[in-house]
């Protein structure tokens, strides 16, 4: 079996910085680091050494030494870490002797992290969960990725799938003696009740996977109605800054425009849509039907009217609506309505704010994070309960009964990786950075 590379790359931020970490993983990483630093420290200390080519010696920089034998480090390799100015071209250098040596190669993106699962020191919930908190912009999104990250779901998954494998093990053990005929094929008493008391454990953990997902992408909030509504002022006004045009021109906005705020800790993605209207223009059109696709895949619309622009009809479809009247310092709206506010005064975006807060929270249900976040958690928390429910029915027949327990389990070891995890594994190192 051949000996894997050793992967290097720049594992800090965009340059230039105050510092720049390079990243080393694999079986040459200390014999690579000595090539340049010479005599290597203590594991897991820092030693400041003067950097050299390997091969014309000259000095490159200065910088922190660190060592991380294997298998106890991130990726389960011998690892080792740089830490040297943060100048383009001081890290360019480094990063060219390292990879001038035998046996060292740049990473690509996520190789550190791959090599971590591959050697099992991470699961795909954990890993999933280290790119969910790297993209973490609020804290209750920074909460629900570090429980996904530490095992939650996880380890929760790992009890769940144990036992539908007991289960299984139950049926099978009784179907080994089902020949013989003074012993006769009878489960435990508490055999249906546990199937039952499973089924509804994953049920409950499925039942928070909108709060989780509301948390992970944001909550969406669509500004909807008829041309020179306020939907673009009341934008502005949310984000702080003149993000989009407005104008006395009816028509403006011509395709949607996403904004995200930070409302108490909750990520709100706000978008600002094209005015619905009858028109002859194609590039205006083309914006409505955006529009109404934001609209369609809003968790909460905002429908502005306003007192001088002509009202439009509304198609929502099932998406909770609030009528927001706006430019309320010109008259009072005409009709009933949910809210009132003016973004020339500021009149009632406050009380819009705090009831919009209440609305998520209320929807998001708990406080604690919830363990499922992704499709994939959905769609397999979906599958194995379906496959648990039809077992409850097979009951007088163990062996498709035993059947459909092992689709369940195998159904939830493809969830933490232990089966057909490559396809998972290349689209989520797709968006990690080359450094992680």
């Amino acid at each position: 079996m051949p000996q894997p590379s050793t992967i290097v790359a720049l594992s800090s931020g965009s340059l230039p910085s105050g510092v720049a970490i390079i990243r080393l993983s694999g079986p040459a990483s200390f014999d690579t680091v000595q090539a340049l630093a010479g005599a290597l420290p203590q594991p897991r200390t820092l030693a400041l050494k003067s950097l050299r080519h390997p091969i014309t010696r000259e000095i490159l920089d200065r910088g922190l030494i660190a060592i991380f034998p294997g298998p106890a480090s991130f990726t389960g390799e011998d690892c080792a870490e740089m830490q040297i100015h943060g100048s383009p071209a001081g890290v360019k250098a480094v990063l060219s002797a390292l990879t001038a040596l035998d046996g060292v190669t740049l990473a690509a993106a996520g190789d550190f992290t791959r090599r971590a699962f591959e050697n099992g020191k991470l699961d795909l919930t954990a890993i999933e969960g280290l790119g969910d908190l790297l993209a973490a912009e609020t804290e209750t999104q920074r909460r629900q990725a570090l429980v996904r990250l530490e095992g939650g779901l996880a380890d929760q998954i790992s009890l769940w799938r144990s036992l539908l494998l007991d289960a299984r093990a139950e049926i099978e053990a009784r179907l080994d003696f089902s020949d013989e005929d003074d012993v006769p094929f009878e489960l435990p008493a508490h055999f249906v009740s546990d199937l039952e008391l499973l089924r509804s454990a994953l049920a409950e953990t499925l039942a928070r996977y909108n709060s989780g997902r509301i948390v992970r992408e944001g909550f969406r909030v669509v500004l909807a109605g008829a041309p020179n509504a306020g939907k673009s002022s009341l934008l502005n006004a949310l984000s702080g800054s003149n993000l989009a045009i407005v104008t006395a021109e009816a028509g403006t906005t011509r395709d949607t425009k996403d904004v995200a705020i930070d409302l108490g800790g909750q990520l709100v993605i706000v978008t600002d849509t094209a005015g619905l209207r009858q028109t002859d223009s194609i590039a205006e059109g083309e914006g409505i039907k955006r529009a109404q696709i934001a609209m369609d895949a809003a968790d909460l619309v905002l429908w502005l009217q306003a007192p001088d622009t002509e009202a439009a009809d509304r198609c929502i479809g099932d998406v909770e609506t609030w009528v927001i009247a706006t430019k309320s310092d010109l008259s009072p709206p005409a009709g009933p309505v949910d809210m009132v506010i003016s973004t020339q005064t500021g009149q009632g975006l406050d009380v819009l704010l705090s009831r919009l807060k209440s609305h998520i929270e209320a929807r998001l249900g708990s406080d604690e994070p919830a363990l499922v976040s992704h499709m994939r958690d959905r769609d397999a928390l979906t599958m194995a309960i379906g496959h648990i429910e039809a077992s409850l029915t097979r009951i007088d027949r163990p062996e498709l009964c035993a059947e459909e327990l092992r689709r369940a389990a195998d159904g939830l070891a493809t969830l933490i990786g232990l089966m057909d995890s490559e396809a998972v594994l290349d689209r989520l190192f797709a968006g990690f950075c080359i450094g992680k």
